[in-house]
C-alpha cells in the first residue's frame, strides 16, 4: 500500500506511549493534523476523510502522543486561542 499523507502525519507528528494512562482526544488529534498540514504545507483533507483514514491506521490502545513541529504549532495555536 502506498504511503499517504496520513501515514506521513502519523510518523512525523505522533508516537506511541504505552506507559501513558491517556491518549490524544478526538479534538486534539484532528487539531494536531491541521497543524501538521500547516507546518508541512500539505493540503488538508476534510475531517470526514481524515477520520475515515485514521479508522484503518490507529486504535485507542495505541496511546498516541504529540511530537515535532506540528505539536509545537498546535500547542501555541491552542494557547493563543484561550488567551
Amino acid at each position: 500500500m502506498a504511503h499517504s499523507q496520513f501515514d506521513q502525519f502519523l510518523r512525523e507528528a505522533t508516537y506511541r506511549d504505552p506507559e501513558s494512562d491517556s491518549t490524544l482526544d478526538r479534538d486534539a488529534f484532528y487539531g494536531l493534523y491541521t497543524s501538521w498540514c500547516y507546518v508541512s504545507q500539505t493540503p488538508r483533507e476534510s475531517e470526514h476523510i481524515f477520520w475515515g483514514a485514521m479508522r484503518h491506521r490507529i486504535h485507542p490502545r495505541y496511546k498516541l502522543r504529540m511530537k515535532g513541529p506540528a505539536a509545537a504549532d498546535y500547542i501555541l495555536t491552542s494557547y493563543h486561542a484561550v488567551v
